[in-house]
């Protein structure tokens, strides 16, 4: 683009440069026209402050442009050093320069390339806390090792000794705690005869009747 490297101020203080060696019967501050506001008030506007009003949006184009990622080049910064340096020299040195509206469009300038050596300032420092970020970020991780155990012996089998002869044998007679309960067979009444009793006598004979 052909207004990357073109300092823009450059523009109102050009025509200020203009109207006094070109047109010296043009006064930058006779209005040239009048605006009633809605309060009723007359407000006149010269030609001075038209040319203030075109060099604060030249500046604002200024600062958009070099906010721009790349926008911005040393060269450019210098061609605004410049700019500043030359309108402060007229300021200074000529006496037609010596006016309110020329040093506000001078301040302009100044302020055209503060911002930008601002701007780049701050445009160089972010790639190198960017770069520290990724760095982070791509760093692989260590891996920390695992402790390791020992693993657990099995456990030994104890061996049990055998139970000796008399253990034994009062192991054998101690009766168990649940006995098998014994099934009595049910015996069949048994009726005594009164005949088969021993020492019991024969019964008498009923004596015959009458």
């Amino acid at each position: 683009m052909s207004l990357v490297g073109f300092p823009l101020l450059l523009i109102p203080l050009a025509i200020y440069n203009i109207i006094v060696f070109l047109m010296p019967g043009v006064s930058l501050a006779e209005p040239l026209l009048k605006l009633t506001l809605m309060s009723g008030a007359e407000w006149p506007v010269t030609l001075g402050d038209m040319l203030l009003a075109l060099g604060i949006l030249l500046l604002l184009f200024e600062v958009i442009k070099g906010a721009r990622p790349g926008a911005k080049y040393l060269t450019d910064h210098l061609l605004s050093l410049i700019v500043f340096g030359g309108a402060v020299a007229q300021f200074l040195l000529l006496p037609r320069f010596g006016t309110s509206i020329f040093c506000l469009l001078a301040m302009l300038a100044l302020v055209d390339f503060l911002s930008g050596i601002a701007l780049r300032a701050r445009r160089g420092t972010q790639p190198g806390a960017a770069s520290a970020v990724s760095r982070r970020s791509t760093r692989t991780p260590e891996i920390v090792a695992e402790p390791q155990f020992d693993s657990v012996p099995a456990p030994v089998p104890i061996p049990v000794p055998a139970p000796s002869a008399p253990a034994a044998a009062v192991a054998e007679s101690v009766p168990p705690d649940n006995p098998q309960p014994k099934v009595v067979q049910p015996s069949s009444p048994e009726v005594p005869s009164p005949e088969l009793q021993p020492g019991s006598s024969a019964p008498s004979p009923e004596p015959p009747p009458r």
